[in-house]
């Protein structure tokens, strides 16, 4: 059945006709492609149309879609069962890898997804400090929860969304939104207030108003502020942790975090979620402490089976070969565009992207808004008809995983090329 049929049966019992609101192709326009199948660098529609693919589901599958060393050890758990509501030695397993890769993070506490992550991380800090305000960052999205959607990225951007019904105002007002990259704006807000502040929370590396890198010395002044005034310090480091490098962010910058918390390339493409930290601080969530946080399907058997594999093949992989190729993918992309004449500005941290339809360097949040989100729409589609597969939306990061080949990229070159004539 082809996509226009199944978005129409979708739309029937599932809001929108998606599970998550950005696949619905509204800031792009058209419909949205339904995947049959996936493997390595590509996915196939239910069309059978193949694409080379730069989503890698929203980060996950930096070895490719479908390795069969995660598909094995996803077989042999569910061979076992799927979940058993008990702890098992593949948690331990997990606990230790996450452990070992992350010198701020002595105790880890496995969930389901980055929202849950990030959720309880907030509740963590307030229950730490005995303080109720939080500092995010616009344009930062950290998951679905309500203190952490004020001013979010990601799907909420895209939309056009400025926050969301069903968060109580006396809940959103305990949430201090500032640029990301302004530092002096952190001063300032924490020499005012900052007895009240339990936390920031931040992502390290920006990754969902699109990739935008910290500017020198900003995380620095997080942790500093932080460390004077008694608040934690928290790096979510859901799209980053094992993208950047074998760990996170943080062990390539050297800044320590009080917490972390990670999601998707832990999980092998399963749904996970974890947050870790300093044991003293750990050890405040229930059951050795009194903040409460519990989960049925949390480090259940086939998503800790998935991530383990993943990350052992990570260990001993080259990111340096990963890096390379998304540095040579962003380069050729500027080539094309510059002698299109057309502006564009492109961030890359490792192995994430994105392309700004924008003349302007993009910084924060208000700089990436800037970009033609009407021309971003035009390439996405001309993309996609030539076999590429960008995120339908600007305000997103691209991924290259490692089974993305030279040739694949040049042919994504000739794509561009294609599609900037129509431009």
């Amino acid at each position: 059945m082809d996509s226009k049929k199944l978005l129409l049966q979708a739309q029937q019992v599932i809001p929108g006709g998606v599970n998550s609101p950005v696949r619905a192709f509204r800031a792009v326009g058209g419909t949205p492609i339904f995947i049959r199948e996936a493997a390595g660098s590509r996915v196939v529609d239910t069309d059978g149309k193949e694409y080379i693919d730069y989503i890698a589901s929203w980060g996950p599958m930096i070895l490719g879609h479908g390795h069969p060393d995660v598909v094995a050890a996803i077989r042999d758990a569910a061979g076992r069962g799927t979940s058993y509501g008990a702890p098992t030695a593949l948690e331990i397993g997990m606990a230790e890898r996450i452990v070992s890769a992350f010198p701020s993070i002595k105790m880890v506490r496995m969930v389901s997804s980055g929202t849950e992550a990030t959720m309880t991380a907030i509740r963590l800090a307030r229950g730490w400090t005995g303080r109720d305000k939080i500092v995010k960052f616009t344009g930062c999205y950290h998951g679905h929860a309500d203190s952490l959607l004020v001013k979010a990225g990601s799907g909420v951007a895209t939309l056009g969304i400025p926050g969301s019904p069903g968060i109580p105002r006396c809940l959103a007002e305990l949430t201090i939104p500032l640029p990301f990259n302004d530092a002096d704006a952190v001063r300032d807000v924490f020499a005012r207030s900052g007895g009240e502040i339990a936390c920031i929370i931040v992502e390290p590396v920006a990754g969902n108003m699109g990739v935008v890198p910290p500017h020198p010395g900003f995380l620095e002044t997080l942790r500093e502020v932080t460390r004077a005034s008694g608040a934690l310090l928290i790096f979510d480091e859901v799209i980053t942790g094992f993208r950047l490098a074998y760990g996170g962010w943080q062990t390539l910058s050297g800044i320590v975090p009080d917490l972390t918390c990670l999601g998707k390339i832990i999980g092998g493409g399963l749904p996970v979620g974890a947050l870790g930290g300093r044991r003293e601080i750990m050890e405040h969530l229930a059951p050795t402490g009194p903040v409460y946080q519990a989960g049925t399907l949390s480090g259940n058997p086939l998503a800790m089976s998935a991530g383990i594999a993943t990350l052992d093949i990570l260990r001993k992989a080259s990111y340096g070969e990963i890096e390379r190729r998304t540095a040579n993918l962003s380069a050729g992309f500027l080539d094309l565009f510059r002698e299109k004449g057309i502006p564009v500005r492109i961030n890359r941290v490792g192995s994430m992207f994105t392309l700004f339809f924008t003349a302007n360097d993009v910084v924060d949040f208000d700089t990436a808004l800037q970009s033609d989100t009407t021309l971003f729409a035009r390439f996405f589609q001309g993309m996609l008809t030539e076999g590429i597969n960008f995120a339908p939306a600007q305000f997103e990061a691209g991924f290259v995983s490692f089974a993305h080949t030279d040739e694949e990229i040049a042919k994504t070159f000739d794509a561009c090329a294609k599609v900037l004539k129509t431009l």
